[in-house]
């Protein structure tokens, strides 16, 4: 078994593994099975990076097998520069989940754990996947163990926001399976994602296929005005939840647009170059006033997700090297970022069981050592330099003034929206006096929380402070998808 079939199935089966340990009589054992399981999917994974050519834009670490013959549809996985980074990045945040999960979830342990083993699995899939059959079963099986986690161990409202994932990213699948078995047919009867990147489509044919894949790309981003469902499910799923749909899950669908869109109908993808901006420049600055106003933490921080994936499909679609790498850097970024952000005000919600703002006010006096964590995670999102949330950002917006320096100058005011609600949130809940007695009760962080907390502020650090491996891994394969992009299949 190949190295990339090991970093898919590995959690599977520890996520089955745990599946079938029974009640929660058992939970300290299947706790530590998990973690054990999300450790060794990680190392896995790391001999990719090692072993990974920065000199070609080839994919790597190919594994073939048939799967359906009849249908022409193959087991078939690579990495290139554009995807190696995201199951590495998946591997690790399950990591970080699964420690945050140790005392939080008390019930259905077993079930809790296993749901976010088989979901890590599930997606390293959709990451490595070169055969589209195959790329579209890891998308779509991704929304079970994920609605299964908001459903269970979410909200109040859990069951509205479950649905409302399930439906709003499976109707937008719908449009792409329908372009999907299009693009087969017109490859000769092939899922093979590569022979598509060279089909001669039609300038219609390639509109039509384009705005299939947007359809569901799109919501998965989200992008605007597509990007209702996410604020709810943020706000009703668990600390865990949140933090790999912030930290993963909505890098399926910007993978999805680099893999597919700009490849296949690369014609369409510079038509309508100007739509995709347009709406990415809304969410970066409209939905980034909306974050300002929010009084429920974890819904002020999901808008800002929002804010900064515009920042990764602004990135995109203004086709120059350094905004097609800023964007790729920019998901790496939010993947820390916004995992931290979650996980941090899960650590609050444990004490306090309260996402409201008006609930805190002066935690700093109490909590000190979380508070550095918590500012640390809040400067980052902010952009501020040597951290991770600034390098991702300063590339697309120098990339975006390459192209147009109106688009540059619309770009950088959301750094502007972005310190402001971030720090504003920050102000009401961290410092000035104590403002109640939940807040005087309050206890410090833990041996556990300190170490989950001290990981993800590591990797916010090294990635601001040297980016370099991170942007040397991509960059001939962003030049490559650049030139493809750039010569027309109108012949």
């Amino acid at each position: 078994m190949g190295l990339l079939s090991l970093a898919i199935w590995t959690p599977i089966a520890f996520g089955v593994l745990v599946l079938a340990m029974g009640r929660d009589e058992q939970a300290r054992t299947v706790r530590w099975i998990a973690l054990i399981g999300s450790i060794l999917s990680f190392l896995v994974t790391l001999p990719l990076y090692a072993r990974f050519d920065n000199g070609t834009a080839a994919m790597q670490f190919v594994e073939r097998a048939t799967w359906i013959p009849r249908f022409n549809i193959n087991y078939v996985l690579g990495v290139d520069g554009l995807s190696l980074w995201f199951v590495l990045l998946t591997a690790f945040i399950t990591v970080i989940v699964v420690i945050s999960a140790w005392e939080a979830i008390t019930e259905r342990v077993n079930q809790y754990m296993g749901a976010f083993l088989i979901l890590s699995g599930l997606m390293v899939g959709v990451f490595a996947s070169l055969d589209a059959m195959l790329f579209f079963v890891f998308f779509e099986a991704t929304l079970i163990p994920m609605y299964l986690i908001i459903g269970i161990w979410g909200g109040p409202r859990k069951i509205y926001a479950a649905f409302k994932f399930f439906l709003y990213t499976l109707l937008g699948s719908l449009l792409m399976l329908v372009a999907l078995i299009y693009l087969y047919w017109a490859a000769g009867g092939s899922f093979d994602i590569l022979t598509w990147h060279r089909l001669p489509l039609a300038a219609g044919v390639q509109t039509l296929v384009f705005f299939a894949f947007f359809a569901a790309f799109a919501v998965k981003v989200p992008m605007w005005p597509v990007h209702t469902w996410l604020p709810d499910v943020h706000v009703e799923a668990p600390t865990g939840g949140s933090a790999v749909l912030a930290a993963i899950m909505l890098k399926l669908g910007a993978y999805g647009f680099l893999r597919f869109s700009m490849p296949i109908a690369p014609d369409a993808a510079r038509e309508w170059a100007w739509l995709m901006i347009a709406l990415s420049l809304v969410a970066v600055i409209y939905v980034g006033l909306v974050a300002m106003v929010q009084q429920d933490m974890k819904k002020l921080v999901a808008y800002s997700s929002v804010a900064h994936m515009g920042f990764v499909t602004l990135g995109f679609f203004i086709f120059n090297p350094l905004g097609v790498a800023g964007g790729l850097v920019q998901m790496i970024a939010h993947g820390f970022v916004s995992g931290a952000m979650f996980l941090s005000i899960g650590v609050l919600y444990d004490r306090v069981h309260s996402r409201d703002i008006a609930s805190y006010g002066g935690v700093v006096n109490t909590m000190p050592n979380f508070t550095a964590f918590a500012l640390l995670f809040a400067m980052a999102n902010c952009g501020l330099p040597a951290t991770a949330g600034f390098v991702g950002e300063w590339m697309v917006i120098l990339g975006a003034t390459q192209a147009h320096f109106g688009l540059g100058l619309a770009a950088a005011t959301a750094l502007i929206f972005g310190a402001a609600y971030t720090l504003w949130m920050f102000k009401r809940v961290y410092l000035g006096p104590i403002a109640n007695d939940d807040v005087r009760q309050l206890s410090d962080i833990n041996a556990r929380e300190f170490l989950m907390l001290g990981i993800l502020a590591v990797a916010v650090l090294y990635m601001g402070i040297h980016p370099k491996p991170f942007t040397d891994v991509m960059n001939v394969s962003v030049e490559e998808l650049l030139r493809h992009v750039s010569a027309s299949k109108l012949n």
